[in-house]
């Protein structure tokens, strides 16, 4: 996949700083204890719900590596809905780069599924990110069941 410069979507690696400042080292940022209060809401909300359509919360963390050289993480804590083969889901997106100050943007994803037999189904998913620069990605894929 080609990635477009300094952004970050569901499947790039984050974004990097745009200055060399580093962080304190005795306590967190601000934006890490946001973070963790957004974390735990979404698994508190999604704790209960069963595997079914309709509305759901998820918190997916990714992270970047250029070779052992961590770059940093974004989070998506999002709201969806969900059909028998589809999603839609959307929300904040926690960007937190190795040693620069974190920043908050929105981003979200839509994707199904169509069973071609019982063994052989095939997906996609649309994604974007909102910043200096917008991104969008795409995945598709097929699944094979044994």
């Amino acid at each position: 996949m080609v990635k477009p410069a300094g952004k970050v979507t569901h499947m790039q690696e984050p974004r990097t700083a745009k200055t060399s400042v580093s962080k304190p080292k005795n306590k967190p940022p601000h934006y890490l204890l946001n973070m963790k209060s957004l974390i735990i809401t979404g698994l508190l909300l999604s704790a209960g719900a069963a595997a079914q359509a309709g509305p759901y919360a998820n918190v997916e963390t990714n992270s970047g590596f250029f070779g052992s050289d961590y770059t940093g993480s974004a989070t998506d804590v999002h709201v969806g809905y969900e059909g028998a083969n589809w999603y839609v889901q959307g929300g904040p997106a926690l960007l937190a780069p190795d040693n620069a100050e974190g920043e908050v943007e929105l981003s979200g994803k839509a994707g199904g599924s169509y069973a071609i037999n019982d063994a052989l189904s095939v997906y996609g998913e649309v994604s974007f990110l909102t910043g200096d620069t917008n991104s969008y990605g795409t995945k598709a894929g097929l699944k094979y069941n044994f």
